[in-house]
């Protein structure tokens, strides 16, 4: 099964990565990233830039609306993903160790093949 790994940041996650331990935390996800891709688990991943660069498409009297960004009240953001190929007991061990769980959140979400069975 594949599992999403959705990645939410608060504004101050990034500068955690950045800040005096930094390198530590930046270690720590090498070393989860080591261990997928050494045993054949990682399908994809991908950090997004920040949220400033966003845009929203919403409908709005019928027609597309394209509005800057997510709120701007929202704490917390998308900040990346990480696929993996796995059971959920791994994907929720692997979420539970992303260090940026200790400022944001990690939301475990299976993909679904193609027949839609997963619905």
């Amino acid at each position: 099964m594949k599992y999403m790994l959705l990645i939410y940041e608060t504004p101050d996650t990034r500068e955690l990565f950045t800040g005096a331990e930094g390198g530590e935390l930046m270690g720590r996800v090498g070393a989860i990233m080591r261990e997928l891709t050494d045993s054949g688990e990682l399908v994809g991943t991908q950090a997004l830039a920040d949220p400033s660069n966003a845009k929203s498409v919403r409908t709005s009297g019928g027609s597309p609306a394209i509005t800057d960004g997510p709120f701007a009240e929202a704490k917390e953001h998308l900040g990346g993903y990480v696929i993996v190929e796995c059971d959920l007991e791994r994907a929720l061990d692997i979420a539970s160790r992303w260090p940026a769980v200790r400022t944001g959140g990690m939301e475990v979400r299976p993909i679904m093949d193609v027949g839609g069975a997963e619905m």
